[in-house]
């Protein structure tokens, strides 16, 4: 299933939406520029890896030349190739508009980096010792999605679906949509922990916690027209 759009309009032009998927493609740009060893400690020193954290022998290695604080923020604006890029920009243009509509512009810049924070300190509580980089802006693109979850459940996401090589389009009530992309995302982290290692490479428990937060708390940065609490 593809998203394609949502129902819900956005009443105001997404400023800072664009203005986060720029920087996500900047970087990646940045990223292209950088032979595969400056990539890869490039990684090392913006992207997050727990074990920097938790591992003395890893934090004294030398590798790491940026303050320990610089990750958390630095690494969800990280990409490691063009599909991972696409698809956490795409999801951000298609949740974040109407996001951004809800809560303002400078909220939900809180928001977003807050997301990215919470998802990273997930992930780190199930991976602790990890010593791979984790890059991308799925965790905070998850709070929003959480957010969006909570704001507009009645929303409908009209979604390709190719049906034996046919594509058909359908809309799907957004709590399903994106209940069915949590659970996904739940079951697959939990086959992770049971399989014991990095399955499919991807931070399955960053996307949980990043929608959990979004769900609950992003309601407290609803602009003050707006809040229903």
């Amino acid at each position: 299933m593809i998203p394609l759009k949502d129902t819900i309009p956005s009443f105001s032009r997404p400023v800072i939406t664009l203005t986060f998927i720029a920087l996500n493609v900047g970087a990646f740009i940045y990223e292209l520029t950088l032979g595969n060893t400056e990539l890869m400690v490039f990684f090392y020193n913006y992207g997050f890896v727990p074990a920097r954290y938790t591992i003395e022998a890893v934090k004294n290695s030398g590798v790491f030349l940026t303050s320990p604080i610089v990750p958390l923020f630095t690494s969800m604006f990280l990409h490691g190739g063009w599909t991972h890029l696409i698809g956490n920009v795409w999801s951000l243009w298609l949740f974040g508009d109407n996001v951004e509509d809800k809560m303002g512009k400078f909220n939900f810049i809180a928001f977003y980096i807050l997301s990215g924070i919470a998802a990273t300190a997930i992930h780190f509580l199930f991976n602790p010792r990890s010593t791979v980089p984790t890059i991308g802006a799925s965790g905070a693109i998850s709070g929003i999605m959480g957010a969006y979850f909570a704001f507009f459940p009645y929303s409908r996401i009209i979604t390709l679906v190719p049906l034996f090589f046919i594509p058909f389009l359908i809309e799907i009530p957004a709590v399903i949509y994106l209940g069915i992309w949590f659970l996904s995302q739940f079951f697959s982290g939990t086959f992770q922990l049971i399989a014991g290692g990095g399955y499919g490479g991807v931070a399955w428990w960053a996307h949980v916690g990043g929608f959990i937060f979004g769900m609950l708390v992003g309601r407290f940065f609803v602009r003050r027209e707006y809040r229903y609490f």
